[in-house]
């Protein structure tokens, strides 16, 4: 299983805006993605892709989350997913 640290670029952190794009590229993916806060156990992890468990996360700006994967193509959508998460799309 792959695994990324991730820390919240945005400056609202994972909410609306932020939540949607990452959402969205959670679900491009071409496996299956969970995330959860750093800390937590893997089996309480959330299903990236759905807007509504990111926002219920409560990863504000700066907090550091946990990415896992896998199966093929894990690593790069993993590497792709941590550049969404640490970009403050806020300021776009």
């Amino acid at each position: 299983m792959a695994e990324r640290q991730a820390i919240i670029g945005s400056r609202v952190g994972l909410h609306a805006r932020p939540a949607a794009i990452f959402a969205e590229a959670a679900a491009e993916a071409p496996v299956e993605v969970t995330i959860a806060l750093e800390g937590e156990p893997a089996e309480d992890a959330l299903d990236a892709s759905s807007i509504l468990s990111l926002m219920g996360l409560g990863a504000e700006y700066g907090t550091t989350v946990i990415l896992r994967a896998e199966g093929e193509g894990a690593e790069e959508a993993l590497d792709k997913l941590v550049k969404v998460l640490e970009t403050d799309h806020d300021s776009e």
